[in-house]
């Protein structure tokens, strides 16, 4: 497997009431805190299905954010979190998480959570 593909992946994802952190194997580490989200974005990549093809995109005001693949360990809890943000988008979710087209879905924005 070429470099470039191993270190983005995931040694650790953790899921708080501060935010989430993913730590890739290279060392770095991505994080984003709720007081900081302003989007929520499921990216679905035809790679599956022995590929990793769902990553729930966490994008903060400042521009950087991480990306958790749906198939880690920490996705179960980071999804039920996102879930209770107000505004949230349930039914576009359920759309992203069971089709394969090549797509981003916005299910959050900061500026809906009023509406």
């Amino acid at each position: 497997m070429p470099p470039e593909s191993s270190s983005a992946r995931s040694r650790s994802v953790s899921v708080d009431d501060t935010g989430v952190r993913r730590l890739l194997a290279d060392g770095t580490e991505e994080s984003v805190t709720w007081s900081d989200l302003s989007a929520v974005i499921v990216r679905v990549i035809p790679e599956g299905p022995w590929k990793e093809d769902v990553f729930l995109m966490l994008a903060a005001s400042d521009g950087t954010g991480t990306a958790v693949p749906s198939g880690d360990p920490a996705a179960d809890a980071l999804i039920e979190r996102l879930q209770t943000l107000p505004g949230f988008d349930h039914d576009t979710f359920v759309e992203a998480m069971t089709t394969d087209a090549d797509k981003a879905y916005v299910v959050w924005k900061a500026d809906s959570a009023g509406s």
